[in-house]
């Protein structure tokens, strides 16, 4: 495993750390649905919230968040759709991003953007039989 994917399996392990201690309930980390995966999908307060996570070491020239542009979203947001679809859960959706910063002896949540965005109009998933 590069030092690339260490740093983000270990930032979204932290970041799991992080929700159960805030009292989210986790359901699922990398869930993956054909070519679409999802960091990690938690319950809290009635909602299914789709937490993405944005791990970078000390040193970063672009701040995690700014790393999530359309078409990212567009992949949580189907994505989402299909695990509802997939588990038959019927609640909202809120869409959370958490960025984490390595240094050298730990990650730290550097911020928790609640509803950090909404689903695209146009990307509900075809469902079979329509």
């Amino acid at each position: 495993m590069t030092e690339r994917n260490i740093t983000g399996k270990t930032g979204e392990e932290a970041a799991c750390s992080y929700l159960k201690a805030g009292k989210y309930r986790i359901l699922h980390t990398n869930w993956r649905f054909r070519r679409y995966e999802l960091d990690i999908v938690a319950e809290s307060d009635d909602a299914l919230v789709v937490v993405e996570v944005k791990t970078r070491s000390a040193n970063y020239l672009v701040a995690p968040e700014e790393a999530i542009d359309r078409t990212k979203i567009k992949r949580i947001a189907c994505a989402a759709e299909a695990y509802q679809l997939h588990f038959g859960i019927d609640l909202p959706i809120r869409f959370d991003v958490i960025c984490l910063i390595r240094t050298e002896s730990a990650y730290v949540v550097e911020s928790h953007i609640e509803d950090a965005f909404y689903a695209p109009v146009n990307c509900i998933m075809r469902r079979p039989g329509r």
